[in-house]
């Protein structure tokens, strides 16, 4: 069931998304900003942490997850370091799948040679 549940939220989030590209005339980098800041302001409530507990990775791996991620990582650093952790928590918080992006990234294209589109 744990599937079933990650595979159907996953998809819901990305068809809402995609309505919204199709029906607005915002940019894919402004939707993808507010997913980021949508999934922040959710897990500030706590609702995000209850999607993620009965979804999983379907709602952890979206862009709302990584919004969700970098809330966790400022309200972490803000309790051990003050204001300060406001600028250092998104940074540790999201440091791990960030690089591991940038690592398989890099690995892919050694083994599919990209090439520039004409």
């Amino acid at each position: 069931m744990d599937y079933i549940n990650a595979f159907w939220v996953g998809g819901l989030i990305c068809a809402l998304v995609q309505i919204l590209l199709d029906k607005t005339k915002m940019l894919p980098g402004r939707v993808m900003v507010l997913l980021v800041c949508t999934g922040s302001v959710l897990g500030s409530l706590g609702i995000y942490d209850k999607l993620v507990s009965f979804a999983g990775a379907g709602a952890s791996v979206p862009l709302l997850g990584f919004g969700n991620v970098l809330w966790k990582g400022v309200k972490k650093a803000i309790l051990q370091d003050g204001v300060l952790g406001i600028f250092m928590g998104g940074f540790t918080a999201s440091a791990v799948g960030i690089s591991a992006a940038l690592i398989f990234g890099y690995l892919a294209s050694l083994v599919f040679k990209p090439k520039m589109k004409e």
